[in-house]
Formats: structure tokens, C-alpha cells, sequence
């Protein structure tokens, strides 16, 4: 018989559990016991280091934990790679605030090379605290290929990839439209974009015979093309391209109909005038009739000469002064007060977005090529391959599955309307574009050019470039490794149903092309957090819930299973404190379950006798084989949540409530006892190993007054 304390105390548990696991170096697939012929990789999606653990990353956390430590104990050779991402545009934003409030100096201050070491190591002191809460989540994940998106091999990757798509054509430098943000002085890709409602005035303005409608009056100096839709009865008799004189706001103009299908005939009075510079609709109506281009505002968000007598000003402080100018014109023929819109904000510095036309680097989603005859892709041989039709076919083939399904209808969406992808940042941190210039020769390689007089260009690549190979430039990648060979493609990519677009896409786009084979078998979406009222958390509305605290208070395992417990993979999941308070009881329950069996077993692995098996003995049995049974073909399927809540009922319901009070009584007849210990002994060691994937630490410490030979985390997986 063995006593074990009274109740279990997680603080004084968790970080020695978490070194006995380290220190096994069973993390790592390498030090795995057993001939282990079946891989099983996930690749952790990397948090930015601008911040600390929040209650997402924790959720992100404990489903691949789970997936990982099933699988390990499944037989599998498991890798779970970590690793962070510099978050360019995000890391240089918070220095860039950090350094103005603090010494009120820009970085341009402070010039490139001593911006950059503040903002390494700002990123470098956030990464050691992200990896340290990581841990506490008992994150089992193999720290020595630990990756950072910005580190020399992660370089290295970025600049073969860039290279071999520059020199196929499918990147090019060209001007076209993208999203400028006049703040941080850099373009911000289309995912980047955070819509916010704003209610502003919409002016009616008249435009020689036409009233039009605008909420942006500043954009409108140069508007000399009046567009309506061809069907619009109240405009018959203006004809396509016939011409008309008017005044405008500084001055006369001579402005040509134009007609156009995309026009909205409900929208205001039918009719707009364009600006193809700065607006995407605009624009696309001006390339479809070959129209003129000219740019009203700066990259600083200043009116430029075409404004006349407000040239220089900002266009907020341009606004009124327009309005003002307009009305002693009896421009003005109303104004709604009113007008509920949305503006383009960058999500990750605030800027308000203004569209331009620039010279920029893009990638080119629509150019074909040919795939070679090795292609792991079943792309047809008699079709040329574009980057969106790659990204089409991994998953409407099959090849890759994404779960929730209805997830695909969206996937499907977004490819059918993408665009060539901007990819490069006027800002300093991050991959720079290895692209050298001199005069008018232009060097795009690994190396800079051996000769004098060459200089990189100084944008550095949006983020997105380089996380989207992190399935395999963290195996090593562009080298022949074998990690390569035994872990790609991953099987799963895990993360939340908001960074589809973002990332996941972006994988698949970079890997069809750059490895001809697919990044994952296998896409799992989960949903958001929220709080118990299903309203979204922020600091404004005071109800976040910070996973550390929790870990505090009531241990990580009942956070963990707290946090899976109702979580649907593609759902919102409501979580309150209550909920997790509850699951620290289950774990409470589990300890003192072991508690009873410890007190009344000496031996762990003496047999049953089935000849003389109770009525109850059988039933415990036969429910923890169901229950096994339930658990694995939850987790092999991905509900997660219904496997938690199979493995809470019958620890809770079937083994304490009803088989533990039996045993009671058959322990006290001799005739029983010695089959009721084997039993109760089966039972825990089973149980102990079906709840180790979603609470290791407390299972983890029981397993250890067990006298078993090793870890529970390498312990079979009962079949």
C-alpha cells in the first residue's frame, strides 16, 4: 500500500514534472524508445513577439499538445517543432512607439542599424518570455529544432525562394495598386486590412448636370470621368464617351460619360465620378475603358499641385476648407450628417489606409508554368499550373482536407477573387529583398554582386513570405535534410478559423510551388474565445481571461481541459473562470481516486482473473473498454471535445461514483480482494493514460507512484 498526500497541489508539481519530461529528451523523435516507423509532425504555428501568452495562443497550444502526446503514445514518431515569427510590421510599430514616448526621437533618429538592434532586442527579450509561458502550458514540443522566422536559415530560405521565383517570372517590380498606410509609411497587404465602422457626412455635390455622392470630397480634384450604368433610365440621353463642360472646384473642367456595368443604380443618384489613383474600384473601372490615371494625394498623406490653393495640406485638415469652397460655389446641394461606412485600417499599426498606385514588388498568382514530371500534386500533366489554380486543386482534389468543411466554400471565395500579391514593406525589420541595383542593372541572388557600386534594395519582404514556407524552411530547407525526408509534409496545421487568408493560404501557395507537394495532409480550424456571454474579449470591456493567472489559481491541467472541453473545432468557444474552477474539482476527483486505489493496491501489474470477475468488475471493464474505444476514434476524428467529455464521464460517473463504492465491499472479502486490487489497478493505469493527452501534469505525477519503468507520455496507448 502507498499514501500519497491528501490533496494535489499543481504549483509545487508542474515545473518538476515539466523538467522530468525535458530532461527524458522524449520531446525530441529522435530519443523516442521502440522501432517507431510512422511519422506524425505538426508544426507550431509561431507566435509574434510582440507580447505575451494570451487566451488564444493557449487554446492553440493544448490542441496540438494533444494531437502530439495521442500520437506518441499511439507508437508515432512525433515531432512538434516550435518556433516564433519577428511579425515585422507589428514589432517595428510597438519600438517605434516604445522609442517616441520614451526619448520622443523616429527611426529615422536613430538610423537603420541602431534602430534594428532596439528592435531585436525588444524581439528577443519577448521571445524568451512567450517560450517560458509556452512551457507552463506543458507544451510537449521538441525545443532543440526550435525556428525563428528571421533567424540565418530561416534567411536562407526566404532568399532561395524569392530567387527561384523571381527568375520563373513569378515575381516581378511593377506599379500597380496597393494599400498604403501614410503613418507607418509602408504598404500593407490586402489580409492586413481591418474594416472599421465610421459615421461621417456624405456630401452631395453637383457635377455640371449630375449630383454625386461622396464621403471623401478631398479625392475630387482631378475627377473629370462621370460614370453611370448603361441600363439607367434616368441617363438615356448621355451617350458613352460624349463629352460635357462644368464647373469644378477650381475651375472649369471638360469631363467625359462613361458607362459601366459595375455601376450600383440605388447608390446615391446613380451616377459617381472616379478616382482611379486612389480608390480599387475606381481604378478597375479606369483600366477597363483605357481611361487616365493622376494622383491627388501624396504618400504623406498631402494634397499635391492638382489641388491648387490647398497644395501641402493634410487632407483631414483639407476637408472643411474644400466643403467651405464648395458651398460659396453652390457646389453643395446637401449634406447627410449621417452616413454610416467603413474605413480600411491597417490591424497592425491603426493607420488609416489610402489606396495608391506605386512601383512595388508582387507576386504573380495568374502567370503559367510547368511542373515537373515528379510533382506530388496529381496536378493534370496536359494543364498549365498557375499559383491559383495550385491552391484550387490541393484541396478541392482532396489532397488536402480542412475541418470543419464548410471552412472550404470560404477557402474557395477568397482564391477566386485573389490578386497579385504585394510583397514588399518600406519598413526596416525584417527579411530585406535581395535585389541589388546599378545604374540600370538589376542582381537578384543569394549574394550581393562581388563588385563596387551595387545597392540592395532597401524594402524588406512582407511577413507573410516568409511564414508561409515555415513547413519546411524549419526542416531545413533549401538543403537535402533528413527531416525533410521523414516530415513533410506535416499532418495537421492547427490554428484559428481567423488567419485562413493569412497564413494558411499562404502556405500552400508557397509550398505547391517552391516543393511541388502539399504543406499538410490536414487543416483544423478552431474558433474564438469568448467570454460566458459570447461576447468577444478586450481590455476595454474588462473581460479577458489571462491563461497565466488562471495557471496561478487552478493549475494548468484544469485550464487545459477547461479550454477543450466544449470547444467544437470552428466554433466560438464561451469560456468562464467558473468552468475552469470546475475542471481544478475533476482534477481533485482523479487525485483522490488514485488516492483510494494506491491506499488498497500493492501491485500494479498482477493479471486478472476472469474466472472470477463480479458482475461490477465486468461492467467497469466493459465501460473502460467502450470509453477507450469512444476516446481514440474521437481523437483520430478530430473532436477533440467529445473525447474530453467521454474521458471526464467515465473517470467521474463510472470509476469513482459507481465501480469505487462497489469495490469497497469486495475489497473486504477475502475471496475478492486480490481480483478487485487487479481491477482497480487495470482501471487506473487505462485511465490515467485515455486523460494524459488533455491533463498531463496531474496524470503525469500519479503515474509516478505507480513503480512503472518509465514516462506515462511513452506509455502505450491502450488499443
Amino acid at each position: 500500500m502507498k499514501e500519497i498526500s491528501s490533496a494535489y497541489n499543481p504549483k509545487e508539481t508542474e515545473s518538476k514534472i515539466y523538467q522530468k519530461w525535458l530532461d527524458s529528451g522524449y520531446f525530441n523523435p529522435d530519443n523516442l524508445p521502440g522501432a517507431r516507423t510512422k511519422t506524425y509532425n505538426i508544426v507550431l504555428p509561431p507566435p509574434n513577439v510582440t507580447g505575451i501568452l494570451h487566451i488564444g495562443h493557449a487554446l492553440m497550444l493544448v490542441i496540438q499538445d494533444i494531437l502530439i502526446r495521442y500520437h506518441r503514445m499511439s507508437g508515432f514518431k512525433t515531432l512538434w517543432l516550435p518556433g516564433t515569427d519577428h511579425a515585422a510590421i507589428a514589432t517595428q510599430s510597438k519600438v517605434e512607439a516604445m522609442i517616441y514616448k520614451a526619448e520622443e526621437k523616429t527611426r529615422h533618429d536613430l538610423g537603420r542599424e541602431e534602430f534594428l538592434k532596439r528592435v531585436e532586442k525588444y524581439a528577443q527579450e519577448s521571445h524568451d518570455t512567450i517560450i517560458e509561458q509556452t512551457k507552463r502550458m506543458g507544451a510537449s514540443l521538441d525545443w532543440s529544432r526550435e525556428a525563428y522566422t528571421l533567424d540565418p536559415d530561416r534567411n536562407l530560405a526566404v532568399k532561395t525562394a524569392f530567387k527561384k521565383m523571381y527568375d520563373a517570372g513569378l515575381i516581378y517590380r511593377g506599379n500597380r495598386m496597393v494599400n498604403w498606410d501614410p503613418k507607418m509609411q509602408t504598404t500593407v497587404s490586402d489580409d492586413e486590412i481591418e474594416w472599421k465602422d465610421e459615421i461621417t457626412s456624405l456630401y452631395y455635390l453637383k457635377y455640371g448636370p449630375f449630383t454625386i455622392a461622396t464621403a471623401r470630397p478631398e479625392t475630387k480634384f482631378g475627377d473629370k470621368y462621370v460614370v453611370m450604368h448603361p441600363e439607367d433610365k434616368r441617363y438615356t440621353q448621355y451617350t458613352h464617351g460624349q463629352q460635357i463642360e462644368l464647373e469644378w472646384i477650381n475651375g472649369p473642367v471638360k469631363a467625359t460619360i462613361i458607362k459601366d456595368d459595375s455601376i450600383d443604380m440605388e447608390f446615391g443618384t446613380g451616377v459617381m465620378t472616379i478616382t482611379p489613383w486612389h480608390d480599387a474600384a475606381d481604378n478597375e473601372i479606369a483600366k477597363r475603358h483605357n481611361l487616365d490615371f493622376e494622383q491627388i494625394i501624396d504618400q504623406k498623406g498631402k494634397l499635391l499641385a492638382i489641388a491648387g490653393e490647398f497644395t501641402g495640406l493634410h487632407i483631414k485638415k483639407a476637408r472643411p476648407l474644400i466643403i467651405e469652397k464648395l458651398q460659396s460655389k453652390g457646389l453643395i446641394e446637401k449634406i447627410d450628417e449621417k452616413y454610416a461606412h467603413r474605413i480600411a485600417t491597417n490591424s497592425r499599426g491603426g493607420g488609416i489606409i489610402e489606396p495608391q498606385i506605386m512601383k512595388q514588388w508582387f507576386i504573380d498568382v495568374n502567370k503559367e508554368f510547368e511542373l515537373s514530371p515528379e510533382q506530388k500534386l496529381n496536378f493534370p500533366a496536359s494543364e498549365k499550373a498557375t499559383l491559383k489554380k495550385l491552391m484550387r486543386h490541393t484541396v478541392e482534389s482532396g489532397l488536402i482536407k480542412i475541418y470543419p468543411d464548410h471552412f472550404q466554400k470560404t477557402y474557395f471565395h477568397w482564391i477566386d477573387n485573389l490578386k497579385d500579391w504585394c510583397i514588399s514593406r518600406q519598413i526596416w525589420y525584417g527579411h530585406q529583398i535581395p535585389v541589388w541595383y546599378k545604374g540600370d542593372q538589376v542582381h537578384c541572388g543569394i549574394e550581393a554582386p562581388k563588385e563596387s557600386g551595387w545597392e540592395q534594395d532597401p524594402d524588406t519582404l512582407d511577413t507573410w513570405f516568409s511564414s508561409g514556407l515555415w513547413t519546411f524552411s524549419t526542416l531545413g530547407w533549401p538543403n537535402k535534410t533528413k527531416d525533410m525526408e521523414l516530415f513533410h509534409p506535416t499532418s495537421v496545421l492547427e490554428t484559428g478559423y481567423d488567419i485562413i487568408f493569412f497564413w494558411v493560404a499562404r502556405m500552400i501557395l508557397m509550398t505547391t510551388y517552391l516543393l511541388e507537394e502539399i504543406p499538410f495532409k490536414t487543416i483544423y480550424l478552431h474558433g474564438l474565445i469568448r467570454d460566458k456571454d459570447k461576447q468577444k474579449m478586450s481590455k476595454s470591456k474588462g473581460n479577458i481571461i489571462d491563461p497565466l493567472g488562471v495557471i496561478d489559481t487552478y493549475g494548468t491541467d484544469a485550464l487545459r481541459i477547461a479550454l477543450i472541453f466544449s470547444t467544437a473545432a470552428g466554433n466560438d468557444i464561451p469560456l468562464a473562470e467558473e468552468k475552469i474552477k470546475g475542471m481544478k474539482h475533476f482534477a481533485n476527483k482523479l487525485w483522490n481516486i488514485a488516492r483510494f486505489i494506491l491506499s488498497n493496491t500493492d501491485d500494479f501489474e498482477t493479471k486478472i482473473d476472469q474466472a472470477k470477475l463480479t458482475e461490477a468488475d465486468k461492467e467497469i471493464l466493459s465501460k473502460l473498454e467502450l470509453a477507450t474505444k469512444e476516446i481514440t476514434e474521437n481523437i483520430e476524428g478530430l473532436r477533440l471535445n467529445e473525447a474530453a467529455q467521454a474521458a471526464y464521464h467515465f473517470t467521474w460517473h463510472e470509476l469513482a461514483d459507481i465501480y469505487i463504492e462497489a469495490s469497497k465491499a469486495q475489497l473486504q472479502d477475502p475471496e475478492l480482494s486480490a481480483n478487485t486490487k487487479a481491477v482497480l489497478a487495470k482501471t487506473l493505469k487505462t485511465t490515467l493514460k485515455l486523460l494524459h493527452p488533455f491533463m498531463p501534469f496531474v496524470t503525469e505525477e500519479i503515474w509516478s507512484n505507480l513503480n512503472q519503468k518509465d514516462l506515462l507520455m511513452i506509455s502505450e496507448w491502450e488499443k
